[in-house]
């Protein structure tokens, strides 16, 4: 509980859950980018 406590409360803290964060929402964006472009090169590849 202590260690919730500092990640919510320091600068640090938010710093570091602000990163997960953002590499979360990046790899989802990355999934998307990635199965739109493959399913558009396999479209035209026919």
């Amino acid at each position: 509980m202590e260690a919730l406590k500092l990640l919510l409360s320091s600068d640090i803290g938010l710093l570091s859950l602000f990163t997960i964060g953002f590499v979360i929402v990046m790899g989802f964006y990355l999934v998307g980018f990635i199965k739109k472009n493959a399913a558009e090169d396999a479209r035209k590849a026919q």
